[in-house]
C-alpha cells in the first residue's frame, strides 16, 4: 500500500520496486544513499555552473566575445550535464513522494550539506533561471 502522508518506519519502497527496505540495517543504508546522492545532485550543479560562468578575459583577446557557437561542443556538454541533473533531481523528488520521515530528512540533510560544501561559494556565479527542478 502506498502512503499518501508521512510515516515513520523502516519499511518503506524507494523509487523501484526491488529497493525495499525490510530492517533496520538495509533502511539505514538506504537513507545513506539518499543523503549521498543528494550531496552528489549539489556536486553537479556546482560543476554545471562553473562550467557555464565565462571564463576572464584574457589580455591578448580583450574584445573577443565569450559566448560560445549555437552548435558548440561546450554548449552540448553543458546540455548533458543539465539533463543528468535535472533527471538526478526529479529521481529525489520522487523518492521523496515514498512520504517515509526519514527519507524526506535525509534527501533535505544531504542538499542542505552539499550546498554547503559546494555552492556556498555562488555568490559570484549569476544563478540562471533555466534550472526547473524543485530542489535546486
Amino acid at each position: 500500500m502506498m502512503h499518501m502522508t508521512f510515516y515513520w518506519g523502516r519499511k518503506v519502497t524507494i523509487l523501484f520496486d526491488f529497493w525495499k527496505t525490510d530492517s533496520w540495517i538495509s533502511y539505514l543504508l538506504s537513507l545513506a544513499a539518499c543523503f549521498l546522492i543528494s550531496l552528489f545532485y549539489q556536486y553537479m550543479e556546482n560543476r554545471r555552473l562553473q562550467f557555464k560562468k565565462p571564463p576572464p578575459p584574457s589580455s591578448s583577446t580583450p574584445l573577443i566575445s565569450s559566448k560560445l557557437k549555437k552548435w558548440s561542443p561546450a554548449r552540448f556538454a553543458g546540455a548533458i550535464l543539465f539533463g543528468l541533473n535535472s533527471a538526478i533531481g526529479y529521481l529525489l523528488m520522487l523518492a521523496i513522494m515514498s512520504f517515509n520521515g526519514g527519507v524526506f530528512i535525509a534527501v533535505v540533510l544531504g542538499l542542505g550539506v552539499g550546498y554547503l560544501l559546494f555552492r556556498s561559494g555562488d555568490e559570484d556565479v549569476a544563478i540562471a533561471a533555466d534550472n526547473s527542478c524543485a530542489c535546486a
